[in-house]
């Protein structure tokens, strides 16, 4: 009996450090935002049409993450640009946890590759911001009607009958902290207004959170997060065929997965990461 018990200790013992990791971020309260849907906002940034295109890339591969696990999306506005690139997009995701799955991916995403309009093979820079928002209910941010400017005016771009002929188009700019939000891609005035402030009570709430972020960022010298929307996040490298975080040093050499939607790797990595600096 002894020796079975004895041969019984080597096989648990190296159970204990795996179970203690797997009991890690059960310890943490969760956060209750992290249940809500999310709004993702992805902009092309520095790089003319390449970025555009990036923007794309991103846009397909937050998709087929996000369906592959289950949750919806509604797209909000959506700017296209030249060969099939973005301008902007905006969309909603739905289901449970869906600002949880997503939230860190906010910041500025970098890509290091051979543009397609490139006809000499030189590797350019070019960049794309990602911003994921909770969504917000009234009664998380209160917003004064004296408080917002409201503009109405053509909409411009596609569209069909109905769309380009009125001044359904809607600009909400809330003064107190000069947010602006835009909404064209709706039928009708009401409608674009409704998404419109859909919109603004996010970016007022992600203000919020931002600040909260950034403040216990400071008092526990956190690397995920920071609560800075506009910080370099994540670098994808085309001819090393490399995915770098730069938040918490995490590589993986499988870009091609990646962008078709395996997210998961950096997903998980930053997660631990925060279990850890959180415990």
């Amino acid at each position: 009996m002894a020796a079975e018990a004895r041969a019984e200790l080597a096989r648990l013992e190296p159970c204990i450090a795996k179970l203690e990791e797997e009991l890690k971020p059960l310890l943490i309260p969760r956060d209750p935002l992290d249940d809500r849907n999310a709004i993702v906002e992805i902009r092309a940034g520095t790089g003319g049409d390449e970025a555009a295109l990036f923007a794309a890339d991103l846009y397909r591969m937050y998709e087929r993450f996000l369906i592959r696990h289950g949750y919806r999306l509604e797209p909000i506005t959506y700017s296209s640009g030249v060969l099939n690139g973005i301008k902007e997009a905006v969309f909603k995701v739905v289901g449970d946890g869906a600002y949880g799955m997503m939230r860190w991916e906010s910041g500025v995403h970098r890509v290091q590759r051979v543009p397609a309009t490139e006809n000499q093979g030189r590797i350019h820079t070019s960049a794309a911001t990602v911003a994921v928002l909770p969504e917000a209910e009234e009664v998380d941010v209160k917003i004064e009607d004296k408080d917002l400017r409201i503009d109405v005016f053509r909409a411009g771009g596609p569209g069909g009958q109905g769309v380009n002929t009125t001044d359904s188009a809607v600009r909400i700019t809330h003064l107190p902290t000069g947010i602006e939000v835009k909404q064209q891609d709706q039928r009708s005035q009401i409608q674009n207004k409704a998404k419109a402030m859909e919109i603004l009570r996010a970016r007022l709430l992600d203000k919020r959170v931002a600040e909260q972020e950034a403040e216990r960022a400071r008092m526990r010298k956190t690397q995920v997060g920071t609560g800075d929307r506009s910080a370099k996040i994540r670098t994808y490298n085309y001819p090393q065929s490399r995915v770098t975080d730069h938040r918490i040093g995490f590589t993986s050499h499988n870009l091609p997965a990646i962008l078709d939607g395996a997210v998961e790797p950096l997903i998980d990595a930053l997660r631990m990461a925060e279990t850890e600096e959180r415990t």
